[in-house]
């Protein structure tokens, strides 16, 4: 092989998802493995609306590890980014014997570049889609095959959820090294095909207070927090894992709308008090269970993660209605562009008695658009090179 060839950087770019936690994870009882105090359940979105996609390059040239995120160069010395890289490469080491393995690719640096398709951080799970993607395209690049998601797990808690599709468990672990705390899909993507997911997104500013910090907070001042990890969550996880089983909609429904209610009076219950939804969230908060006081059945289901964001569930005869209702409560500036991203919405008339159930004054701009879109499948590999992030002298395509 001529040295020119050899020169050429290794490039690998993988993408993956976004998920919604419907039984929430919020505390760790150890920050530095990452292990949570309470299991978890998520639904994984679909990658056509939200990603994250990551270009990985090695190369004997490079000089040091370096990565970039949305265009810009940031600190690859992050410890969190560090436990992702050292696991992996830990793991790598331990294949070399494997013939098929070029065994010089373990001293070669890495060259990151990572985008997402979404705002960073409003709350729409950035960090779970970006570590996942990270773990998966190194494994992908250094030849580790096998369980990834206690390695993403390191890197940011929820992101253990995003290295599978469909609905997923992330089971908390009993272990003080954190071996058994790792994801496991219940159900794939395919499994419930007439569920849709409408993001509401309120806010696309960082929010003030970040997850890890208020967990943080949480754990060390709340006595509801402690509850919940204890006596309430093990057996709404079980309920839950039945009710997506059985794609019963308003067991599912119920117990989602339930268990986001109490994550934010937890929330509440820290001292001094977190503060993840506004007026907006409230709003819509009103607006679903008047809709379903209506028709007297479960129909539609918020949840909300450390943001204002509403993450809405439902069935797919349903969505047209209701994202009528929330275009009429909540309407949009005009000639801002699409307010319905992602998957089609057809058009629906709302009735006047529907109006007057709901019966609250519109809320102007307080919903900036919607995303459709509904459950998908886990991280991937892109096959076309013309997609990688990273040129051939290993340094991104596009910067800002």
């Amino acid at each position: 092989m001529s040295e020119n060839c050899k020169e050429k950087p290794n490039i690998v770019t993988c993408t993956a998802p976004v998920n919604i936690a419907v039984i929430k994870y919020w505390g760790k009882r150890d920050e530095e493995l990452i292990l949570p105090i309470n299991s978890s359940l998520s639904v994984t979105l679909h990658q056509d609306q939200l990603k994250t996609t990551t270009t990985v390059a090695t190369s004997r040239s490079f000089q040091e590890d370096r990565i970039w995120l949305n265009g810009k160069e940031e600190d690859i010395s992050h410890p969190r980014l560090q436990s992702c890289l050292r696991e992996i490469r830990r793991l790598a080491r331990k294949r070399r014997n494997d013939p098929s393995l070029d065994s010089t690719v373990f001293s070669h640096k890495v060259h990151i570049c990572s985008v997402n398709n979404f705002p960073t951080a409003a709350g729409l799970a950035s960090s779970a889609a970006g570590f996942a993607c990270l773990v998966y395209t190194l494994a992908r690049v250094f030849g580790v095959e096998g369980e990834l998601s206690g390695i993403a797990r390191q890197g940011s808690g929820s992101a253990c959820r995003s290295i599978y599709g469909g609905f997923v468990q992330w089971i908390m672990g009993q272990q003080g090294d954190g071996k058994d705390s790792l994801a496991q899909q219940v159900e794939p993507e395919t499994h419930w095909p007439e569920l849709r997911i409408l993001v509401l997104v309120a806010s696309a500013e960082r929010k003030h207070v970040g997850s890890t910090s208020g967990m943080q907070t949480s754990v060390q001042t709340s006595c509801l927090l402690k509850h919940r990890a204890e006596s309430v969550v093990p057996g709404r996880m079980l309920e839950m894992i039945e009710a997506v089983h059985r794609k019963d909609f308003a067991a599912f429904a119920d117990l989602t709308m339930k268990d986001s209610n109490q994550f934010h009076a937890t929330c509440l219950d820290t001292y001094p008090p977190i503060f993840y939804l506004n007026s907006v969230s409230h709003q819509v908060i009103n607006l679903v269970h008047r809709y379903n006081q209506h028709y007297g059945e479960t129909r539609v289901a918020y949840t909300f993660d450390a943001g204002p964001n509403a993450v809405i569930f439902t069935l797919e005869q349903h969505v047209p209605e209701f994202v009528q209702a929330v275009q009429h409560f909540f309407p949009p500036e005009t000639n801002k562009g699409q307010f319905v991203k992602g998957l089609p919405v057809n058009h629906a008339a709302l009735s006047e008695e529907l109006k007057q159930a709901i019966g609250f004054e519109p809320t102007p701009k307080g919903i900036r658009y919607v995303i459709s879109t509904k459950a998908g499948p886990g991280p991937c590999v892109v096959e076309d090179h013309t997609q990688h992030l990273l040129g051939s002298d290993g340094l991104p395509k596009n910067t800002v």
